[in-house]
């Protein structure tokens, strides 16, 4: 038998910002490759413009 405890439901990623309130329990794959595809892209973008 598997018990919840108070560290099983601890958020993965919490933000508040005054009255927005964003909890997210897993970090979905799709998210990860998408920021680090629009943070490469950019980075190529303005280290090339340079």
């Amino acid at each position: 038998m598997h018990r919840t405890t108070d560290n099983d439901q601890r958020p993965e990623l919490e933000l508040r910002f005054r009255g927005l309130h964003v909890t997210l329990q897993h970090v979905p794959g799709w998210l990860v490759a998408a920021l680090a595809t629009t943070t490469g892209s950019g980075l190529a973008a303005w280290l090339t413009s340079r």
